[in-house]
């Protein structure tokens, strides 16, 4: 796959998205869920049986309109993210999602990144060395 800032096999592509430590989901324009990576510690769980369905099935019924708004104002270019933030047993989960554009800025579908914040929210002061290596 060549890009603009460089080539990646699809293989090392995606090993590289399942790497991230978020969960992503990609919906396309028709708000059609056409991706999500597998990580080791997925927090909302997605299956092949999602991929092909409307992004409004994957989520709670309660959420459903908010989601449609969320959609709604990508599509006009209203918003450029949505950020919502929940506790789920003791994690504190951040989900995001943003309008994915091309370059002459056409709506092409939605991205949602969920990311489990709970020891970031711990990190105070610096840390400049790891543990594990020997200096």
């Amino acid at each position: 796959m060549e890009t603009e800032t460089g080539n990646l096999s699809k293989k090392e592509a995606e090993a590289i998205l399942n790497t991230l430590p978020v969960d992503l989901t990609f919906v396309d324009k028709d708000n059609v869920v056409r991706y999500f990576n597998k990580t080791d510690r997925r927090i909302f769980v997605r299956t092949m049986a999602d991929v092909g369905r409307k992004m409004q099935l994957c989520h709670p019924e309660g959420s459903v309109n908010r989601v449609n708004q969320v959609l709604e104002a990508f599509k006009k270019g209203e918003e450029g993210v949505a950020e919502f933030w929940v506790q789920r047993d003791d994690h504190q989960i951040h989900i995001r999602f943003f309008p994915v554009r091309d370059k002459e800025g056409r709506y092409l579908g939605t991205l949602e990144v969920d990311q489990d914040i709970t020891d970031l929210k711990k990190i105070e002061g610096e840390k400049r060395r790891l543990d594990w290596l020997t200096y």
